[in-house]
């Protein structure tokens, strides 16, 4: 098998051996030039034809905001992964970097104690988004060869499935999401309108400080108020409730309404907050009236959550592939046999408004909350 083949880009000499030396430790992996600034990059990149490139947010001559957007206009389907500070300046640079077309981004490691920790850190957030994205583009490429360009429309060609099942009013929405998901969500939630009959929650795999401004960035543009979760926060309809970084969310239902909890447990699937700790507190206090959609992300974090969702008699979308960047946590959801409907994420809102007004049966369901 052909090796993915790295460009590293960044003005740290340091920065630049300790992400070379951290992705050659890996036999798929293959470094085949460096470059201080995005100028450098732009030429190395038409003579080297790498696979992927890591780029560096805050570089002299031309910085990675101005080379992901010429990156984008020479090589739309070049995976980027942005390489950015776990600080409030960074992190809304990185959401500026995703939304002009970088596919991820990671964060340099931080008060690590030393460069083998840093090599660690980076072994296990970078290499494995660097395979996640380039395989998806490999099997992008393959699908386009043997198949005609989808319909303008976005329609998928995976079959839609409905689930036979109790045609129950949905109560709450919860959404989970990871790689990919800050602009999934950009398009999703501004689409939503201001009269969503119930609240929604979500979890977007993001450290702290990255969950707030993606937060206070879907609340700008959308017509329903988006927040970053807060312990103990009633939830309304209308509203929609981020998981913030390094915290579980979970939703907790009484008489007296719903509430949010957060907690610091042990991570799941890798991850805090995880989208498995949502699900699960959704089935235990809405039971049937769960709506659960799981979009684009690596690994397979929600997938033992949709169980629960499903057992509990609620319903369950996925984004398809060929909207999604990384199709792992939807694809699990989808080859388990746990969706009631695949969807490209353009049709996601219209689906998911439908679902909540008239239920599954397309007849209005009424909307008051549950006796407990």
């Amino acid at each position: 098998m052909d090796k993915i083949k790295v460009l590293i880009v960044d003005d740290s000499v340091v920065v630049r051996r300790i992400i070379s030396d951290t992705l050659s430790s890996d036999s798929a992996l293959e470094i085949v030039g460096v470059a201080a600034n995005g100028h450098f990059a732009l030429d190395k990149i038409a003579r080297l034809k790498p696979d992927i490139i890591t780029l560096d947010i805050e570089m002299p001559v031309m910085d990675g905001l101005q080379t992901v957007t010429e990156i984008r206009k020479l090589y739309p389907r070049l995976p980027v992964i942005m390489f950015s500070t776990l600080t409030e300046r960074g992190a809304r640079a990185s959401l500026d970097a995703l939304a002009l077309g970088a596919n991820d981004y990671v964060t340099k490691p931080s008060n690590v104690g030393s460069v083998g920790a840093a090599m660690n850190c980076l072994r296990e957030d970078l290499i494995p988004k660097i395979k996640a994205l380039c395989g998806q583009t490999a099997a992008r490429s393959l699908i386009q060869k043997a198949q005609p360009a989808p319909a303008a429309t976005g329609s998928s060609d995976r079959p839609v499935v409905i689930r036979p099942g109790r045609k129950e009013r949905i109560d709450i929405l919860a959404i989970g999401v990871s790689t990919g998901g800050p602009n999934a969500l950009a398009e999703l939630i501004p689409a939503i309108p201001a009269d969503f009959p119930v609240p929604i929650v979500i979890v977007q795999h993001m450290p702290p400080v990255f969950t707030r401004l993606l937060a206070e960035r879907l609340d700008s543009k959308s017509a329903i108020k988006v927040y970053e979760g807060i312990l103990d926060a009633s939830i309304e309809p209308g509203q929609a409730w981020l998981a913030p970084g390094d915290f579980h969310m979970q939703v907790e239902r009484s008489q007296r309404g719903s509430k949010i909890k957060l907690n610091h447990d042990p991570q799941e699937n890798s991850c805090r907050p995880a989208v498995d700790v949502l699900f699960r507190s959704v089935a235990k206090s809405y039971g049937p009236n769960v709506l659960a959609v799981i979009m684009t992300g690596m690994g397979h974090d929600g997938l033992i959550g949709c169980e629960h969702i499903l057992r509990a008699g609620g319903q369950v979308i996925v984004q398809d592939e060929a909207s999604s960047v990384v199709w792992g946590m939807p694809g699990a959801v989808s080859r388990a046999g746990l969706a009631d409907q695949v969807l490209p994420l353009n049709q996601l809102a219209a689906e998911i408004s439908k679902r909540a007004r008239f239920g599954r049966s397309g007849v209005a369901a009424p909307m008051q909350t549950a006796a407990l």
